[in-house]
């Protein structure tokens, strides 16, 4: 799979794709990462890529035509490299706090494209034009201003590309992991068995696989009731998930009634 990012600040991403799992990614020959800067493309001998906004206010606005003959350069790159892929294989996503919410969701449906483009907004934003006519989709990463889009861009590329087969290695971690199963894991403990006599719970050394699953599945279910209810709306759950989440309920119930008596 191929990522091409569109940024001011190329500088920016030299660290975080040449660590650990997407450099290796890299490596394998599984994703290539690409990092272009738009001012290169701007007209003038000063490269201006930001003006002022018709109508007045504050702030600048990022210039169409940097951005346009970036994505135009890109995509000829992509050919001439053997990287092109037809529309319905390529998605150019704006990073935008007025784009749909990134989850694991929109990571799986990207991950299942061959061409990314990723376009890195800064400033008071970006003219419309460049929503209208170069974007087909945007994205945003929460219900919060950055600087720019530098560092949401390096979300999308982290949560696509371990999804891309051969990059994370163990592809049943996947399916076990936060979200990706509809509920938060389950807790995980490892050597030394006793840590400053914090212990590890029993279950984990009994050995008994089958026993095992079952006290995983309910740590996870309680866990996301705890902290992400939200989640368990939309989770798929058994007739043994629901018989244990009302379990869990009473005993919660209990117990916070024990407590309040005993105050």
């Amino acid at each position: 799979m191929r990522f091409d990012i569109l940024t001011l600040f190329p500088g920016m991403f030299e660290g975080p794709f040449g660590e650990s799992m997407l450099r290796r990614g890299a490596d394998r020959g599984h994703i290539s990462i690409h990092v272009h800067n738009i001012r290169d493309y701007a007209q003038g001998r000063h490269h201006v890529t930001d003006d002022t906004p018709y109508g007045g206010g504050a702030g600048m606005v990022m210039k169409p035509d940097p951005i346009f003959a970036c994505a135009e350069a890109v995509l000829a790159l992509a050919r001439e490299a053997g990287d092109d892929a037809a529309d319905a294989d390529r998605a150019i996503v704006l990073m935008s706090p007025q784009g749909r919410l990134f989850d694991q969701t929109a990571a799986e449906e990207l991950a299942r494209r061959r061409h990314l483009v990723l376009i890195c907004g800064h400033y008071e934003g970006v003219d419309e034009r460049v929503r209208e006519h170069l974007a087909t989709d945007q994205l945003s990463v929460g219900d919060y201003v950055l600087t720019g889009g530098e560092l949401p861009a390096m979300v999308v590329v982290d949560a696509v590309a371990r999804l891309v087969p051969g990059v994370l290695g163990a592809a049943e971690s996947l399916d076990e992991e936060s979200v990706s199963s509809g509920l938060l894991e389950y807790p995980h403990y490892t050597r030394p068995p006793d840590f400053r006599g914090w212990g590890v719970p029993d279950v984990l050394l009994s050995g008994n696989h089958a026993v095992i699953a079952r006290w995983r599945r309910e740590q996870a279910l309680r866990r996301t009731l705890a902290r992400r209810p939200d989640l368990l709306a939309r989770a798929e759950l058994s007739a043994t998930d629901l018989r244990l989440l009302e379990r869990i309920r009473e005993t919660d119930s209990g117990d916070k009634g024990r407590q309040e008596q005993s105050e």
